[in-house]
C-alpha cells in the first residue's frame, strides 16, 4: 500500500478515534461541546457558501470606486474645499461622490436657504462627468452625526421632524432635475444610538422620511445604511430601501470595552455573506458607503495635529492598497472610500504625501481595468 493511501487511512483512523472518544465521553458537557462545534462548523460553512454564491453572481459586474466628500471636513483641515474636490477628481480619478446636505448649513435660519456650497459641488462633479449620491436627513456622515440647526432642535420632535421634511423637500426640488444626481442616502446609520449626538432613533420617523422622499422624487433610488459595522443584522423591516449601505471599519480605537486599538477579525467574505443574505431575503443590492481609509484615534488626539505614528496605528501608507483590495475582495461592486480630505491634509499641511501617492497609484490600477 502506497504512502499516500497510508496517510489517508491514518488520517481517517485518527478522525474516527477522536470522534469516538469525544462522543462517548460520559459527561454531558463533552457531548454538548461536540454539538456546539458541529453547529458552528455548519454555520460557518453555510455562511461561506452564501458569500461564494454572491461573489460569483456579481463577478462580471463593473467596479465603481467613489468617495465621500464633505467640504466642512476640508475646512476643518484648513484646506480650500473647491481645490480639494478638484484634486480628488483630477489626481485620484474619482467620478462617483457621496455629498452631504447638513441641515444647519443650508437652513441656518428658519425658511432662509443658501445652497451656494452645494451648487458648486454639483457643478464641478457634473463637469467631470461624474455622479452624486446625496445624503438627506438629520443624521449624516461625520461627527456629531446629527446636524440640525439650533432653531429647529429647540422644538418638540413632532415639530422639528416636520421642519426637516420640509427642508429635505426644498433640497429635492432644487436638484432632482440634475442628471448628475444618481440617488439619495437617507439618515446615515440611523439606529446606531451608541455613537453620535442625536435626539431620536424612532423607526416611525425613518419610515415617514423614506415615504416622503420617494413621493417627492419617485424616479430615484433611496439607500438606507446598516447601523453597525460588525453584526449580521438583516434589513428586512420598514422602510424597505432600494439599496442597502454597509460600512467597513477594520482597525479602530475601542473606548467602550478594551480601551485599546482593535482590529475586526472578519474576512472579506463576511461582508459578501451579509450582502448575499440581503439579496436572498430582500432582493436588494448592497453597496459599501464607507470603506475606512483614514485613522481612528483615541481621545484627546486630533486628526489635524496627532503624531503621524499614532495615526498610522489604524491606517497608514502601507495599508492603502490592502484596504482597498479588502473592499474589492468582498465582491461588492460599489465602494466609497472614506477620509480623502485627511489624505490631502497630510500631503499639503503635514509634509506626509505617502497615503495620497499610494492611493493615487492604487486607484489608477483599478480605474484602468
Amino acid at each position: 500500500m502506497g504512502k499516500k493511501q497510508n496517510s489517508k487511512l491514518s488520517f481517517s483512523y485518527v478522525k474516527h478515534v477522536v470522534g469516538h472518544v469525544l462522543w462517548t465521553n460520559r459527561t454531558k458537557w463533552g457531548k454538548a461541546g461536540v454539538l456546539l462545534l458541529s453547529a458552528l462548523v455548519l454555520l460557518v460553512s453555510s455562511s461561506y457558501g452564501v458569500a461564494y454564491w454572491y461573489q460569483q453572481k456579481h463577478a462580471d459586474e463593473p467596479l465603481v470606486l467613489g468617495a465621500t466628500f464633505i467640504p466642512n471636513y476640508a475646512e476643518y483641515f484648513e484646506l480650500d474645499p473647491q481645490e480639494t474636490l478638484q484634486v480628488m477628481i483630477d489626481e485620484l480619478g474619482f467620478k462617483q461622490f457621496r455629498l452631504v446636505t447638513y441641515w444647519k448649513d443650508y437652513e441656518p435660519t428658519e425658511n432662509q436657504y443658501n445652497f451656494d456650497k452645494l451648487d458648486w459641488q454639483f457643478d464641478m462633479i457634473e463637469e467631470a462627468g461624474g455622479s452624486i449620491s446625496l445624503a438627506l436627513g438629520l443624521r449624516q456622515p461625520r461627527w456629531p452625526e446629527c446636524h440640525g440647526p439650533e432653531w429647529a432642535m429647540e422644538k418638540p420632535i413632532e415639530e422639528w421632524s416636520e421642519d426637516l421634511n420640509e427642508f429635505m423637500g426644498v433640497v429635492i426640488d432644487r436638484y432632482k432635475d440634475r442628471e448628475v444626481l444618481l440617488e439619495y442616502q437617507l439618515e446615515n446609520e440611523y439606529f446606531l444610538n451608541v455613537f453620535g449626538e442625536c435626539p431620536d432613533f424612532s423607526r416611525e420617523r425613518l419610515v415617514n422620511e423614506y415615504n416622503y422622499v420617494k413621493e417627492k422624487d419617485p424616479s430615484r433610488n433611496v439607500m438606507v445604511s446598516r447601523s453597525n459595522n460588525a453584526t449580521p443584522s438583516w434589513p428586512i423591516n420598514e422602510p424597505r430601501a432600494d439599496i442597502v449601505g454597509a460600512s467597513i471599519y477594520k482597525r479602530v480605537f475601542d473606548k467602550t470595552i478594551t480601551n485599546r486599538y482593535f482590529e475586526y477579525p472578519y474576512p472579506e467574505w463576511f461582508y459578501a455573506f451579509l450582502a448575499g443574505m440581503t439579496e436572498l431575503t430582500t432582493d436588494r443590492p448592497t453597496m459599501i458607503h464607507e470603506l475606512q481609509t483614514e485613522a481612528w484615534l483615541p481621545e484627546p488626539y486630533s486628526m489635524k495635529t496627532a503624531p503621524l505614528e499614532e495615526m498610522y496605528k489604524t491606517f497608514g501608507p502601507e495599508d492603502v492598497a490592502s484596504r482597498i483590495e479588502y473592499g474589492i475582495n468582498t465582491g461588492i461592486k460599489r465602494i466609497d472610500v472614506w477620509g480623502v480630505e485627511w489624505w490631502y491634509h497630510l500631503k499639503e499641511n503635514r509634509n506626509a504625501p505617502e497615503i495620497w501617492e499610494n492611493a493615487k497609484r492604487t486607484l489608477e490600477t483599478y480605474n484602468k481595468n
